[in-house]
């Protein structure tokens, strides 16, 4: 036997085996790929899926949009739409895309919103009226305009979102009306609670004309009969009538006396009209609704006068102590003021009411520009639980009928409308007290 045939076979097992290693990986690769194309199949099938939802879902919100959507490219050419500007302008989204969106705007609006680009890149536009070209006509809107932009944050168009004006002018108009008559029901309460006031005073108002208009009756009868005297010696020197005899009618007539009263009666009569006078500039100051312009005026007499009137019309025994100077002089509306100072004392009047003591004080003066007045009653006070409410329109602790809780809440309404300043508190030895601050200052309230 040779030495060659000696030699060990060549190992032909391990060569296949890595050929069948080499076809197994090979598989196990497929399967792996055809498994991520599965994975990637089907996570793409949910992507579209997602999509196709989210397509749904924002379509149906433009269509239940009652405001209308423009969507435009960084040129102004329409892009997107929704229905509701589709119903508005009688066209169909496919007939607005590729129209520049000012096709749509009102001629007169056009200078408008032609710079609508160029403002949104500083800021969003806001509430800016204009009118759309509608299918029926004119449709008001109130037009928002919002950059809109890609993911690099880079500016590619722009989003319009328009609500039409007719309901919100019709609710703007219904507000407006209401706001018209609320402000009329206010200003029949102010005149009626004015009336009201007015209306307590009107029997000390009575008594104080009554006292000159009876002076002037008076005086008025005795120069009717010195009338009648005159004529009848006139008449007798047209007559031609004697030295003698004009000197016997002088003496029967007492024309001596007569001459010497006219220029007394006269007077009287003067100082009696003008008195009616002021009494009847004093309640056309008070019961005027008209608002005339601020000037100066004299506090003190405002405070007498209104004072003397409520005194006159009380029915029970007050004692009132006045310190008040001659004149105090403050700035506003006379008128207005009386008002306040009417109901401070006449509320203290009634606050007094069922006191054992009725003691009235009041007080004014002047200090760095403002003019102040205060009223002191000797009533039982305020309960504390309603100092705070004093102020509130309709709140009153009188009885049905006998007030109507406008009284302090309009005086306060006109001394803030002054400048000033309206106080009320309780005294620790009883009572209450009542503070009026008026400027005296023009300049102030020019």
């Amino acid at each position: 036997m040779s030495q060659e045939n000696e030699l060990p076979p060549t190992p032909q097992v391990s060569s296949a085996t890595d050929s069948e290693d080499a076809w197994v990986s090979v598989i196990q690769k497929m399967d792996e790929a055809y498994a991520d194309l599965v994975h990637y199949q089907v996570e793409v099938e949910e992507k579209n899926a997602e999509l196709e939802e989210n397509k749904v879902f924002f379509d149906s919100i433009q269509r239940s949009m009652s405001d209308v959507l423009i969507v435009c490219d960084q040129n102004g050419v329409i892009m997107r739409v929704n229905s509701a500007l589709e119903v508005l302008v009688g066209k169909t989204e496919g007939q607005l895309v590729g129209e520049n969106f000012t096709q749509l705007i009102e001629q007169r609006y056009l200078q408008k919103v032609n710079g609508f680009l160029k403002q949104i890149r500083v800021q969003p536009i806001r509430d800016c009226e204009l009118e759309l070209k509608g299918f029926e006509g004119s449709v008001p809107l109130s037009m928002n305009c919002s950059p809109r932009k890609n993911h690099r944050g880079r500016l590619v168009g722009m989003v319009l979102i328009g609500r039409p004006l007719g309901e919100l002018q019709k609710a703007y108009k219904e507000l407006n009306e209401a706001h018209a008559e609320l402000k009329l029901a206010q200003e029949r309460l102010v005149q009626s609670e004015k009336m009201a006031s007015l209306g307590r005073l009107v029997a000390g108002v009575a008594h104080e004309l009554n006292n000159p208009i009876s002076f002037v009756y008076g005086n008025m009868h005795a120069l009717q009969r010195y009338t009648d005297r005159l004529s009848q010696y006139f008449d007798a020197i047209n007559e031609g009538q004697s030295r003698e005899e004009l000197k016997r009618m002088r003496e029967q007539l007492r024309l001596e006396k007569l001459i010497k009263d006219l220029n007394s009666l006269v007077d009287g009569t003067m100082e009696g009209a003008d008195r009616v006078k002021e009494i009847v500039n004093d309640l056309r100051q008070f019961s005027s609704t008209q608002e005339s312009a601020k000037t100066h005026f004299d506090l003190s007499h405002v405070i007498r006068t209104a004072l003397h009137w409520i005194i006159k019309e009380s029915k029970r025994p007050i004692e009132v102590t006045e310190d008040i100077p001659e004149e105090l002089q403050a700035f506003g509306h006379s008128g207005q003021i009386h008002q306040v100072v009417v109901n401070l004392i006449q509320n203290a009047v009634d606050a007094m009411e069922d006191s054992p003591v009725q003691k009235l004080s009041l007080k004014a003066w002047s200090d760095q520009g403002q003019a102040f007045f205060s009223v002191i009653d000797s009533g039982p006070g305020i309960p504390e639980e309603n100092l705070s409410r004093l102020f509130d329109p309709f709140f009153t602790t009188k009885p049905v009928g006998q007030g109507t809780g406008l009284g302090l809440s309009i005086s306060y309404g006109i001394v803030s409308e002054h400048g000033g300043k309206l106080e009320i508190r309780n005294l620790s030895s009883g009572g209450a007290a009542a503070l009026l601050v008026l400027t005296n200052e023009e300049d102030e309230h020019a």
